[in-house]
């Protein structure tokens, strides 16, 4: 049994935050999820912008559907559901198998719609409609403006992966949110099972006080925030108000550790994922990592559920000079901004190849 089969084992969802044509075309997504028990995928414009400008295995996609009428941001969505079609097809034997827990895939909203509460609503309605599988994820981001989107597209029964998540505080306003979409589906008179996760990035945290911290405090502010958010987590999941809805058929909204490739050159390529064992979360890891863990990744014992050290490691972090509540709205807005340049640059890829196409 590898590392990744042995986190599964523990009840600990392995994703893989990847996707591209050729790991469809040539297998790979399969063999990950036989050879290291991956039971799910998620997206963001990032990934998609260099499966896309890195390859030609996009430009006949492209060039049917501008043939078809399709330009711009309506073909960029046909064309990123076509692989998660495919990858939530891969998925649905554990999606049925856990009931609906697992076996997720995810696709973004648009980024540009982060300050747009309604816009958010309804292009996560659209893209849940169009994709046309009952195991994929809208994602959208626990932004001001995200949260009361969140709660809307979970009462009219649209799946949420919450993203843009860096704080306990940030999670516990998403997890609101699920709450009060699922108290309002129960007090309709509607199904309480709609599913959601909560994305906490991690590495990020790091990479932002590399510079800014002394050594002993280098890469352990991800990890004492993901602590402290553990905890309220599982607080959460313990308090009268999940209990009530949980007896009537809720399911819980998983936190998801996210951010989980390791930035420092010189540290463990597996730090994090060793670091954020804990059952009912899931983690979702790039390639590299997901391979550097199964060939060497060792787990040593679970993520304690009162969040261990954490609040002594972030009153070091506070002496030093880190303001968390100032730092995780900062890297909430980045990690915003960040996703915008991916999707305008995506957006310019495709009309690139779609003007090459037409010019053929």
């Amino acid at each position: 049994m590898n590392a990744a089969e042995q986190l599964h084992a523990l009840q600990q969802s392995l994703w893989l935050d990847n996707i591209t044509r050729e790991i469809l075309d040539k297998g790979t997504l399969q063999r990950y999820v036989t050879e290291f028990a991956v039971t799910g995928l998620t997206s963001n414009p990032t990934i998609f912008d260099e499966a896309i400008g890195a390859t030609s295995d996009y430009d006949s996609g492209i060039a049917a559907k501008q043939r078809g009428g399709l330009s711009g941001e309506a073909l960029f969505i046909e064309l990123a559901l076509e692989d998660l079609r495919r990858a939530a097809d891969i998925f649905k034997p554990v999606h049925v198998a856990t009931a609906g827990m697992d076996g997720w895939v995810s696709m973004e909203v648009s980024p540009l719609l982060a300050d747009d509460t309604q816009g958010t609503i309804k292009a996560a309605q659209l893209i849940q409609r169009q994709a046309g599988r009952d195991n994929l994820y809208v994602k959208i981001p626990g932004t001001a403006a995200g949260i009361p989107a969140i709660e809307e597209a979970i009462f009219r029964g649209v799946p949420v992966n919450v993203t843009l998540l860096f704080s306990r505080e940030q999670y516990l306003a998403a997890a609101g949110a699920y709450l009060r979409g699922i108290e309002r589906r129960i007090g309709a008179g509607l199904d309480a099972k709609v599913s959601s996760v909560a994305s906490l990035f991690v590495s990020r945290w790091d990479r932002a006080v590399a510079d800014k911290v002394p050594g002993t405090l280098r890469n352990k502010l991800g990890i004492a925030i993901s602590q402290r958010t553990y905890r309220a987590y599982r607080e959460l999941l313990g308090s009268a108000r999940w209990q009530k809805l949980a007896a009537q058929g809720a399911q819980p909204q998983r936190l998801l550790w996210a951010s989980t490739g390791v930035k420092d050159p010189v540290a463990s390529p597996t730090m994090y994922v060793e670091a954020l064992a804990a059952p009912a979360t899931v983690n979702t890891m790039p390639e590299k990592t997901l391979l550097a863990f199964a060939a060497s990744g060792k787990l040593g014992g679970c993520m304690r559920a009162d969040g261990g050290n954490a609040e002594e490691v972030l009153q070091q972090f506070a002496a030093a000079g880190i303001d968390v509540d100032q730092l995780a709205a900062t890297l909430q807005q980045d990690g915003a901004r960040s996703f915008v340049k991916s999707w305008g640059e995506l957006l310019r890829r495709i009309a690139e190849k779609s003007g090459a196409a037409a010019a053929s």
